[in-house]
């Protein structure tokens, strides 16, 4: 399987809280993957297919199976530097019950799944 392009065309983007505007916090990725952009690239595509069961689980609707799963997508988001989904799944495991907060983790989810596709073009 050939490496994405991302390994070789990352956008280019400042470092550090003034990167929230991103989906991805790419220095963040960078210092977990040691650099390797391969490895960035395997990373974040294991990431995208973790975060779409992550949300089916969170879709269920019993509040169990909500913070589980909020729980498991903050841990993945937070490794990977998408620092909104990381918040917004913080929201759903404080406030299972909340469909504001599980709304926000589906929108949250759904762009840092098209920045990454459009990442892998």
């Amino acid at each position: 399987m050939a490496t994405p392009r991302i390994a070789f065309d990352r956008p280019d983007e400042p470092c550090g809280p003034s990167s929230m505007g991103r989906p991805i916090d790419f220095a963040h990725l960078e210092r977990q993957t040691m650099g390797d952009k391969a490895l960035e690239a395997t990373v974040l595509q294991l990431f995208s297919r973790q975060a779409r069961s992550c949300l089916a689980e969170i879709g269920s609707g019993e509040p169990d199976k909500i913070k589980a799963s909020a729980h498991l997508l903050k841990g993945a988001a937070g490794a990977v530097g998408a620092v909104r989904v990381m918040h917004a799944a913080a929201a759903c495991e404080a406030r299972p019950r909340d469909a504001a907060a599980l709304a926000d983790a589906c929108a949250a989810v759904v762009e840092v799944e098209n920045y990454i596709l459009g990442l892998m073009r």
